[in-house]
């Protein structure tokens, strides 16, 4: 048997990362198109990426395999926004942190299948649910990490409890964005950002000592 060239490697590669691309563009269509996760079928996501069952199941176990590979990059980018938002930069807290909000709600909103249907299925689906977690910790973790850094800098109270602020700030923050996109059309977005930096800003990362 020939030994696998690296150009058959690399090719090979790039057709199983298309194939992947295909099937997750697929389950995204038929969310946004108003299907609920519970409703679609394995089947209709072969029909809608034309692919084979065996080519399915050559790449994920699940649907609810799909589903996650899907959230990854998205939450991916939200993470790259949460991490870039620096309070110590020199610009107007509450300002940064308005933009940061509605980048936020722009992702969101661009995605709103795919984020419902991770919250659906994570109630009834253990992988999803331990992605689901492991994904709001994530955020967590960041905020922790900023408000820490930012008490050792002087810059928020020593008195702000950080696991209990940055815990409120990712779960909270994630329940209020979600009920908002539910129940607003979009006029109501830069309201909603400004009014929820205002919260994170004064509530807790420049919460007056003693308040």
């Amino acid at each position: 048997m020939r030994p696998v060239t690296r150009r058959q490697a690399d090719h090979h590669a790039a057709r199983s990362a298309a194939t992947q691309e295909q099937l997750m563009s697929a389950l995204e269509r038929l969310l946004a198109s108003g299907e609920a996760f519970s409703e679609i079928s394995v089947q209709q996501i072969l029909e809608e990426a034309a692919v084979s069952r065996a080519t399915f199941y050559a790449h994920f176990q699940s649907k609810s395999d799909v589903l996650v590979r899907l959230t990854d990059d998205l939450r991916e980018s939200l993470l790259t926004l949460a991490r870039r938002w620096d309070p110590a930069a020199g610009e107007d807290g509450p300002e940064q942190l308005t933009r940061f909000f509605e980048d936020v709600i722009r992702i969101h909103r661009a995605h709103q299948g795919v984020i419902t249907a991770v919250r659906e299925a994570a109630s009834y689906d253990s992988a999803v649910g331990d992605f689901y977690t492991a994904n709001l910790e994530s955020f967590e973790e960041a905020a922790l990490r900023t408000m820490r850094s930012e008490q050792a800098a002087g810059s928020t109270a020593a008195d702000v409890d950080a696991v209990a602020a940055s815990r409120i700030i990712a779960w909270g923050g994630a329940q209020a964005i979600a009920h908002h996109i539910r129940v607003d059309g979009g006029g109501g977005d830069s309201a909603f950002a400004r009014e929820l930096a205002l919260i994170w800003w004064y509530g807790a990362y420049r919460r007056p000592a003693g308040a």
